[in-house]
């Protein structure tokens, strides 16, 4: 897992298919203060779930999880993901094609949370 505020790249994305991993993945971002972030098989289809919640950094405002929201949205009206659920602390997307295409969602999601999150410390420090 990553360390506070520093996102994984694709090809580090776990593989949390098994319940097993998925527990061991979230400990290890709990225990590194990291937004986990995962990718899980059902099926043919991939799956992308990150959770903020597993680190002590602030919820994003509403402002910016639109962002996150307007992003998904586009995903889906694009047939690459059939379901996208995005909360201030949560992201899950599902039904992707491929595990690269899933890994490649996740990454760009993850980083996005954490420049989001970093944004949100930066601004508010100034006001």
């Amino acid at each position: 897992m990553s360390t506070l505020g520093t996102p994984l790249p694709a090809a580090l994305i776990p593989d949390c298919t098994e319940p097993e991993a998925h527990h061991a993945a979230y400990r290890s971002a709990k225990v590194n203060d990291a937004i986990f972030v995962c990718i899980t098989r059902h099926g043919q289809r991939w799956n992308v779930e990150l959770d903020a919640m597993s680190s002590s950094g602030p919820t994003i405002p509403d402002e910016a999880v639109a962002v996150l929201r307007s992003a998904a949205e586009a995903l889906v009206l694009a047939d690459t993901v059939a379901q996208a659920n995005i909360a201030p602390d949560y992201i899950s997307m599902r039904a992707i094609e491929s595990e690269q295409r899933a890994r490649e969602i996740a990454a760009a999601f993850h980083a996005a949370l954490h420049g989001l999150r970093q944004l949100y410390t930066a601004v508010s420090r100034q006001c």
